[in-house]
């Protein structure tokens, strides 16, 4: 688990939260509390106490020059410890967030500085209970959305809270 007062720019996509709630259903432990649906554009982003009106009008300005995206999650993503839905048509806003900060290596650079978009669906997990969540999050696909903002959040002692939303403005 991160450490209290770390933010990271995330696109929430409420169409995928069925996913997340199959997950929730075999084990609550799978999902993080207080995040909806998401795909993170940049994780770890800057400290929360490093929030400044600067930082908040660029990523308002970052936002505001892309436009709404249309999303279709269509595949189960399972590797050890982790099941995801891969969401390529996000990985161009978070291609952009990354090259607006590039002193900062998403995910502290553990994937690459290009890591693919997606949506999290469970984090943890032996290989038996992440297969039974794959099953239930199958029948679901393909799932349609729309990505329309860019959203601050911040982990504090009561789970991750938003911070800032910024609209995509394209």
């Amino acid at each position: 688990m991160p450490d209290t007062g770390t933010t990271a720019l995330v696109i929430l996509l409420p169409a995928a939260e069925p996913a997340l709630d199959a997950a929730r259903r075999i084990s609550p432990g799978l999902v993080r509390p207080g995040l909806p649906a998401h795909v993170t554009a940049l994780y770890p982003f800057l400290p929360d106490t490093s929030l400044t009106d600067e930082v908040t009008a660029a990523v308002r300005s970052l936002a505001a020059g892309v436009s709404p995206v249309s999303v279709r999650l269509a595949e189960v993503l399972v590797a050890p410890g982790f099941l995801a839905l891969p969401a390529p048509s996000l990985q161009v806003v978070a291609d952009a967030v990354c090259a607006r900060w590039p002193e900062i290596p998403p995910y502290g650079g553990r994937f690459g500085p290009r890591p693919p978009a997606h949506v999290t669906v469970a984090m943890g997990g032996d290989d038996e209970t992440l297969s039974r969540v794959a099953a239930e999050v199958r029948p679901l696909l393909p799932v349609t959305g729309r990505a329309e903002a860019l959203q601050l959040v911040a982990l504090t002692d009561r789970g991750w809270e938003p911070r800032l939303e910024a609209p995509f403005g394209g």
